[in-house]
């Protein structure tokens, strides 16, 4: 399964290396692929080459999309028309859609939300509807994958993991790195 993480001047750089670390280790291809050339700065002044340039990858390849937060990566993945296009496509293709800290707010924007129960960072709860909004660490509905912040990080890797190869690799990975659960 091949999985693109985009990422944003200002990520979560916690929440980026947890992601992509926890899916490879899980056996999943994982891209990281940023808005500009890189080295991409995170929020906390880290900066991580990106495996591409979002201009030069086959969204049509992937069959997930994972956002990580950080502020303001997140509004800088909100304010790209392509990663909108990108996140409204790959949803209604079916395929996953998964944001974790603020990022979420992504999937409001670009309008995949309506109907569906997601988590987001407490700060942007104001975002969602009360019909919409689940106070949980991370919340599955379908293809959408959401989670709250930097603490939840390695449940939300975790969970994507079993969601995408299955609860025993999840099982297997936990043991491996003595994660709870």
């Amino acid at each position: 399964m091949l999985v693109l993480v985009p990422m944003a001047e200002g990520f979560e750089e916690i929440e980026f290396v947890t992601i992509v670390d926890i899916l490879r280790r899980g056996g999943l291809d994982v891209v990281s692929a940023s808005l500009k050339e890189g080295p991409i700065e995170g929020s906390h002044k880290i900066g991580i080459v990106p495996d591409a340039l979002l201009d030069d990858i086959e969204a049509d390849q992937f069959e997930a999309v994972v956002l990580p937060g950080g502020f303001p990566g997140f509004v800088n993945l909100g304010e790209d028309e392509r990663i909108l296009r990108l996140v409204r496509e790959m949803n209604e293709k079916g395929r996953y859609v998964a944001a974790i800290c603020g990022a979420p707010s992504v999937l409001i924007k670009a309008g995949i939300l309506e109907g569906r129960k997601a988590t987001i960072n407490p700060a942007g709860k104001a975002q969602m509807t009360a019909d919409q909004h689940v106070d949980e660490r991370v919340v599955i509905d379908g293809n959408i994958i959401t989670s709250k912040a930097i603490g939840t990080a390695l449940e939300f890797a975790l969970e994507l993991v079993e969601v995408f190869v299955g609860v025993e690799k999840r099982k297997e990975l936990a043991r491996e790195i003595l994660a709870r659960r």
